[in-house]
């Protein structure tokens, strides 16, 4: 997840779709938390769960225990675990192995933002590791929109205070509940932040270049963004609106299709940065989209494949704007807006104000490169970096 294959994309009409080796099934509504946890379990063949979650969410609003309740209900419940920090910490990924055995638990419910869901993933990869055998299933209940739950890879943090990963086609959860209600005591400035990890950052830098990734997919990439675009705006002017949210978290679903790629392929720069940004200096994983994302897609006007830069154009068409009557210039008109939107939302910010000192930048923009990527030069992503000290960008 953390390193890039950039290898140019082929003919956009030939490829390969797959569907996930795990997922069971995707219930969504208001309120479809109830009725769904039940049957997921059911349908799985578990009897003890351990819920994965954070500290807020857990300390500071109701939601979790609303999931304990239901466990509690059909005699499912084992334990909560909340250690589980943001950028998934490996100690946290530790000691909920440790939980999960002594409970006897046989699946995990995360509740939570990506960290959670993340961090289940990552304990159930350790636990097949130790154990052998089959790996034992996660069941995903996001209240944020990072989307982690529709992927095969788990990124953490390592001793070193390094974003790494691992990935597995059966680490994709088994079962997703998009319940808009349980987003509603999700702080508004996290739950916006990671809206955009979900929106152009998976789409516009994942979905659209990478390769291997099914034409019919990007399409839907493309609805997700009109979808992503109006409902940010709508619920941040009425955040309590449970339809704007479910229609997010719907949103989010199309942008990052649950699929089964021939070759696992990364997030793409923007989400890369996010990780060794993020994880070093301690900033939300939501909001490094909101400062690399604009800049990121400025970058490929310059530096992209025409094929990229004509799948970035075509976005404007689904947010109602007119093309600028030149590839280059609609791929930076695209950046403009979501420059705009990020000053919308009020999510705009700065490396400054999250003491990232400039002698690092060369260190980050490497290890967001990783060893596959070969297409962006660091001293090119080092100056995209250098750009994120002000708030005046795209």
């Amino acid at each position: 997840m953390s390193t890039l294959d950039d290898t140019p994309p082929g003919d956009s009409l030939s490829g390969f779709y797959g569907w996930t080796n795990t997922l069971k099934g995707i219930y969504y509504g208001p309120g479809s938390t109830k009725t769904a946890l039940p049957k997921l379990l059911q349908t799985l063949g578990v009897k003890k769960a351990l819920i994965v979650t954070g500290r807020t969410l857990h300390e500071k609003t109701d939601v979790v225990r609303r999931v304990e309740n239901i466990l509690k209900e059909h005699d499912a419940y084992g334990a909560t675990f909340f250690e589980i920090g943001e950028h998934t910490p490996i100690a946290g990924i530790r000691q909920g192995i440790k939980v999960f055995k002594e409970n006897n638990c046989d699946v995990i419910v995360a509740v939570g933002g990506g960290s959670p869901v993340d961090g289940s993933k990552a304990i159930l990869y350790n636990i097949q590791l130790e154990t052998g055998g089959p790996t034992l299933k996660q069941i995903s209940i996001p209240t944020t929109l990072s989307a982690a739950e529709y992927s095969i890879g788990a990124g953490f943090t390592n001793d070193a205070g390094e974003k790494v990963a691992v990935s597995s086609q059966d680490l994709a959860p088994a079962g997703i509940i998009l319940d808009g209600e349980l987003t509603l005591p999700t702080p508004e400035r996290l739950c916006e932040g990671c809206r955009l990890v979900s929106a152009p950052s998976t789409m516009q830098l994942k979905t659209f270049i990478v390769p291997g990734f099914p034409s019919p997919v990007k399409q839907l990439m493309y609805a997700a963004l009109k979808d992503l675009f109006h409902y940010l705006r709508a619920s941040k002017k009425d955040p309590t609106n449970v339809e704007y949210r479910q229609r997010l978290q719907i949103a989010s679903w199309m942008s990052l299709w649950p699929m089964k790629l021939e070759k696992y392929s990364a997030l793409g720069i923007s989400h890369s940065l996010g990780h060794k940004l993020g994880a070093r200096f301690s900033i939300p994983h939501g909001i490094t989209s909101c400062l690399t994302l604009a800049p990121t897609v400025v970058m490929k006007a310059e530096v992209g494949s025409e094929d990229d830069k004509k799948w970035l154009a075509g976005a404007l068409f689904y947010l109602n704007e007119a093309s600028t009557g030149s590839l280059d210039g609609d791929v930076l008109k695209l950046a403009s807006l979501i420059n705009q939107l990020v000053i919308d939302l009020g999510l705009q910010t700065n490396l400054t104000q999250y003491k990232v000192p400039q002698d690092a930048l060369v260190s980050v923009a490497e290890g967001a490169l990783g060893t596959q990527n070969q297409n962006y030069e660091v001293s090119r992503v080092v100056k995209l970096l250098e750009t994120l000290y002000t708030d005046t960008r795209a």
